[in-house]
């Protein structure tokens, strides 16, 4: 029983309608008609130039983006030195199996593997830690004999381990369907449940029915940014209502009087063997910031009539809960931004007056799981993971021995068995998977993470801390070669992402070495909006607080510029999905620090981001339009109001998915449209489209090598390296 990992909306959406489209290389670049459009926000008047191309399903708006496509092509594929960069990034991306997406059930354990060579991981099980391996699905079979790819977007085991639940979608659009499928036999049980996107199945039990969550079914008149919202959950038997239809509702906005559930995206009801009772969250975003709770008996979840209870607003600051017996565990942030375990009964809840099991300390809490043994609590103090077993009634305490100082993912348990099993790595070093023995208080190498192949000695990384305009210190991590001169010469590459609490923890990437072995160097900027130092760091990011997002990243850039790592011209930034809204700030806000931009997936246009699928999930991040604060916040941070004719821009590349259900396509399109038509200093401004692709979480690995060779040639040339310069 326990809240979801961070993802964000998904969408009913473009994937029909784009995916055929096929990308053929041509020689000039479309120009976007300018067409303005004039909104007025509580007095402000704001000119839209390019609102047509929201419009997908215009054909001339389908035609100006393949051209666009077609054209970025011709120059990507004119740069020499890519395709032997993209070779590199290939052979170091193979060179390991990779494990991981553990998820525990007795002592059965489920898992993904990544084998060299393959496009998709594969779902897989064992018995034990030293078990058989066994495939339960590949999901490069599901697409055979079609030019859509299939991916796994989510599995869950039933309590026993003979059933799991899981689901997949086509051409990268995380449009989920739900199946079920027999273990021990393979065998599909009949289900395929749509609008399933990040379902949350939670199995009752019995081992024969769950709970999850589903979309409305759209209708012709439903607007875009409904269909993605005010998710219900239902209840499910395997084996009946294949299609889900007959389902009954038992959870959700709406489905019985009296029931306050707020409004959002998502619902879900969790259950475990651990407990007679079944707790309900309602969340905004479907992401792990404070939820809705409610609490009712288990046997009484059957439809619309659950007698449910609330247990916690958002006001509370509950994140993640797990149930044993008669008590609640949870983790809250209210009075203590780096979180604090607590505990109190489910049969007389008092919120006001918690045990508390584990204080708010130096570090942050960012989650528990339950063993036989005791609660294993993870903790990030800064870039390196420490993990506590904690008694159930907090009174005892110890630190579980890891064999290096770096980031853990983790731990895997299950409350019926002994042990932990967790991942541990860091920037320059690769992950390993380690299980933990309490009886011995040893941890082992498991040997399920088999040692890499891609030599890491001559690498080195930095924790330093740049000064933002406002004299707060901004962690940055900084990853290169030993002994890499500080002449402001080496190409450099900025991210940053900073949204919704969440940090950016040292990952381990093998493809990265294909950058740092040519003098290059990557550094990552902790802005203020992610989760590093707790709830605080958050806010200090969020609503009208965004534009310390973007100063933060600046400053980050001008540390590396002052600190001698790079300069200007072979300073690149970079930023993904919500880090659109940061590095396309920085784009806008100091063209002059950097010679490229790398625009992935990114919202820019923040003003009409309410009105596609994803829209109404995110107010509770960015804001709203629809008051005069929510308006000024959205107005401050948006990239695409900022773009300024005449201004000598740096060379940008902006990059989408045709079927992109969490930040519409046409968020690149626009911003590309606008920049192409202002710049001044004659570097070229790329619009990248992938047809099969969406957000980029079902992207598979050609695609993702293809991306980065793309944009990493693309800074290389626009960095003047001579491996890269087309021939004139």
């Amino acid at each position: 029983m326990s809240t979801p990992t961070a993802r964000r909306g998904l969408a009913l959406g473009f994937l029909a309608l784009l995916a055929p489209l096929a990308i053929q290389a041509q020689e000039t670049q479309p120009k976007a008609p300018i067409r303005p459009v004039t909104d007025t926000y509580f007095g402000t008047e704001v000119v839209d130039n390019y609102r047509y191309l929201e419009n997908l399903k215009d054909p001339e708006v389908q035609a100006w983006m393949k051209g666009q496509a077609g054209y970025t092509r011709s120059q990507l594929d004119k740069l020499p030195g890519r395709e032997a960069l993209l070779e590199r990034i290939h052979a170091l991306s193979n060179s390991d199996a990779r494990r991981g997406g553990f998820i525990q059930r007795g002592q059965r354990f489920f898992y993904l593997l990544t084998e060299p060579g393959a496009q998709q991981p594969k779902l897989y099980y064992r018995d034990g830690v030293d078990g058989k391996e066994q495939l339960l699905l590949d999901p490069a079979k599901l697409g055979e004999g079609t030019t859509t790819h299939y991916a796994l977007d989510y599995y869950t085991p039933s309590w026993d381990g003979k059933l799991i639940a899981y689901g997949v979608s086509a051409g990268g659009s995380e449009i989920s369907e739900l199946r079920v499928m027999d273990v021990a036999s393979g065998k599909s049980q009949g289900e395929a449940i749509n609008r399933t996107d990040n379902a949350i199945v939670s199995w009752r039990p019995d081992n024969r029915s769950f709970f999850y969550l589903r979309f409305p079914k759209p209708t012709a008149d439903m607007a875009a940014s409904e269909t993605q919202f005010n998710a219900r959950t239902y209840l499910h038997v395997v084996g009946k209502n294949a299609n889900g239809d007959a389902d009954p509702v038992v959870f959700g906005r709406g489905v019985a009087k009296g029931l306050n559930v707020p409004e959002g995206q998502g619902t879900w009801v969790l259950s475990s063997p651990d407990t007679p009772y079944a707790i309900a969250a309602a969340n905004h975003n479907m992401d792990e910031n404070p939820s809705t709770f409610y609490v009712a008996p288990l046997g009484s979840v059957t439809g619309s009539n659950t007698p449910w209870r609330k247990l916690a607003d958002v006001a509370d600051g509950v994140t993640q809960v797990e149930a044993r017996g008669d008590k609640l565990y949870y983790l809250s942030q209210l009075g203590a931004s780096r979180f604090r375990l607590l505990a109190t009964p489910l049969s007389k809840p008092d919120l006001k007056h918690p045990e508390v099991i584990v204080p708010e300390g130096e570090g942050v809490l960012t989650g528990f799981s339950f063993a036989k043994e005791g609660i294993y609590v993870r903790e990030r103090a800064g870039a390196v993971s420490r993990l506590k077993l904690v008694s159930y009634d907090g009174k005892q305490s110890k630190n579980v021995p890891l064999p290096f100082e770096g980031a853990l993912y983790g731990p895997t348990t299950d409350s019926r068995e002994a042990g932990a099993l967790f991942n541990m790595q860091s920037w320059v070093q690769a992950p390993a998977i380690y299980r933990y023995d309490p009886a011995s208080n040893q941890v082992r190498d498991t040997g399920l993470m088999p040692a890499s192949k891609v030599d890491t000695s001559a690498l080195t990384s930095t924790e330093v801390l740049a000064v933002s305009y406002d004299g707060t210190r901004v962690p940055l991590s900084i990853i290169h070669k030993k002994g890499l001169p500080l002449n402001g010469n080496n190409p450099t590459i900025l991210d940053g992402y900073g949204s919704y609490g969440i940090s950016i923890e040292p990952r381990f990437n093998a493809a990265s070495i294909a950058w740092i072995e040519r003098g290059g160097i990557l550094a990552v900027a902790h802005v203020r909006g992610g989760g590093e130092y707790g709830e605080a760091w958050h806010t200090g990011g969020q609503f009208r607080s965004k534009p310390n997002t973007i100063l933060d990243f600046i400053a980050c850039a001008q540390y590396l510029v002052d600190k001698g790592y790079t300069s200007p011209r072979y300073l690149a930034g970079t930023g993904t999905s919500a880090g659109g809204i940061l590095v396309g700030g920085a784009l806008t806000w100091r063209p002059d620090l950097f010679g490229v931009i790398l625009d992935v997936v990114g919202m820019s246009d923040t003003l009409r981001s309410e009105t596609e699928p994803n829209g109404p999930p995110n107010v509770s991040e960015f804001g709203s339009v629809k008051t005069q604060d929510g308006f000024h916040g959205l107005y401050a941070m948006s990239p695409y109001v900022r773009v300024r004719a005449g201004t000598a821009y740096p060379a940008v590349m902006f990059v989408t998915g045709a079927n992109d259900m969490r930040v519409a396509p046409w968020h690149m399109a626009k911003m590309a449209a606008s920049v192409q038509a202002a710049t001044s200093s004659q570097r070229p401004v790329l619009l990248r489209i992938d047809y099969d692709a969406g957000h980029g979480l079902g992207s598979n690995r050609s695609q993702r090598e293809q991306q980065l060779a793309d944009q990493w040639a693309f800074a290389l040339w626009q960095m003047g390296d001579p491996a890269f310069q087309p021939a004139r």
